[in-house]
């Protein structure tokens, strides 16, 4: 059971996603070194994004959160509905279309459209990329009371979208280490103690992710790499800010890398430690803080139903 669970922690998930989505987003695709260092909240970039904005990363995270939130549990399909009315009408977008999709992702869903299948996750193994590792916070807190189910509910969503092993065992990884940021497990130790599937993450749990990533256009849009990057940007720093900075400033899929940073880092430090000027420009803020909080709530109802049983 989740001994230590507050909104203050789910908000800084959730709130953190979306600013390291934001914060990294005017730099996506952008080699380091070609860029002028990121240091605060910024526009433009490829989608010309105003200060604030996001991408498919939290557009996503808050589809998954709508329907967990409603169903009250983990419904493939509708997540699947909802995915694809992004995709399709820009639902929960900062604009009237969706910015940004990966070709992974877009390919699962265009196969929802036409099969209706509720797993459409391509398995081989060079579309282990990071579109479902993105977007995970929302399901990882709605089962965070109970360890096995947070892992397990993880290896699912990422089904939806990403079938490959690497990238499911990534998501797994990434659940093992929110849950154990909102137990307030210290910083060093969260990636630690993680049991992998695979001989790629369990390289990165044994201690691979002290180390700086190298990033190339060959794996910038890989799971691993993503999460390689936020685990050393945690570690390697002792505030939100720091370590969100650290990340983008990767570049490469630095929205990504910022998202997954800063769903991790939101759980552990918690919401006020996201510097006040990023969260509040975040686009969305208000929708975002009440899906956290509901969130909050439907895993302290369903620890507690599991209590009365």
């Amino acid at each position: 059971m989740l001994s230590y669970r507050n909104k203050e922690k789910y908000t800084g998930a959730f709130v953190g996603l979306a600013v390291g989505d934001a914060l990294g987003a005017p730099v996506e695709m952008l080699r380091p070194g070609t860029f002028e260092e990121v240091r605060t909240m910024s526009g433009g970039g490829y989608f010309n994004l105003a200060p604030g904005e996001w991408t498919d990363d939290t557009a996503l995270a808050l589809c998954s959160a709508e329907s967990l939130i409603e169903y009250r549990e983990f419904n493939p399909h509708d997540h699947l509905v909802r995915f694809l009315k992004w995709y399709r009408t820009g639902y929960m977008s900062t604009r009237e279309n969706a910015v940004g999709i990966g070709l992974v992702t877009a390919g699962a869903l265009m196969r929802f459209e036409s099969t209706g299948e509720a797993f459409c996750g391509p398995t081989g193994a060079r579309t282990a990329h990071n579109g479902s590792l993105m977007c995970l916070a929302p399901i990882v807190l709605a089962y965070a009371h109970n360890y096995e189910d947070a892992l397990r509910y993880a290896e699912a969503f990422s089904r939806l979208t990403h079938g490959a092993p690497v990238a499911i065992d990534a998501c797994r990884y990434l659940a093992h280490c929110i849950v154990r940021a909102l137990q307030n497990i210290a910083r060093g130790d969260i990636p630690q103690a993680f049991h992998a599937r695979t001989k790629e993450v369990q390289r990165l749990a044994r201690g691979a992710y002290a180390h700086k990533p190298n990033i190339t256009e060959a794996n910038y849009a890989d799971a691993l790499t993503a999460l390689h990057a936020a685990l050393w940007s945690l570690i390697t720093t002792r505030t939100f800010k720091d370590g969100a900075l650290r990340v983008v400033n990767l570049g490469w899929d630095a929205d990504t890398m910022g998202a997954v940073y800063g769903q991790l880092a939101g759980a552990l430090y918690g919401f006020g430690a996201i510097p006040r000027e990023w969260s509040a420009a975040v686009a969305m803020k208000r929708k975002i803080i009440a899906c956290a909080h509901a969130l909050c709530k439907l895993s302290k109802e369903k620890e507690k139903e599991v209590i009365e049983k």
